[in-house]
């Protein structure tokens, strides 16, 4: 059995950006407002919710800052699978 709990020893001033930005950023993305809009139908907390949406952000930040491009919606993974999927 594998147990994974909250990181103490973080870089605490990313994660809170991290976290301020995704709390943001559901309003102006519709990718990120429909995964806020499942984690809270699914009864997760806002500060849970937030979160988890950072996590999804965290690797779309890092791969933008390492092809040192601007993030492009067209070019995203979870905004072409929201377009996949509406049918």
């Amino acid at each position: 059995m594998h147990a994974t709990t909250f990181r103490w020893s973080a870089d605490k001033k990313l994660r809170d950006a991290l976290c301020d930005f995704a709390g943001d950023s559901w309003r102006g993305n519709a990718w990120a407002e429909r995964r806020y809009r499942e984690l809270r139908a699914a009864k997760k907390s806002h500060p849970h919710a937030e979160r988890i949406l950072a996590r999804s952000w965290a690797p779309v930040i890092w791969r933008c800052w390492q092809d040192r491009v601007p993030y492009d919606t067209a070019l995203h993974g979870g905004f072409r699978h929201l377009t996949e999927n509406q049918g």
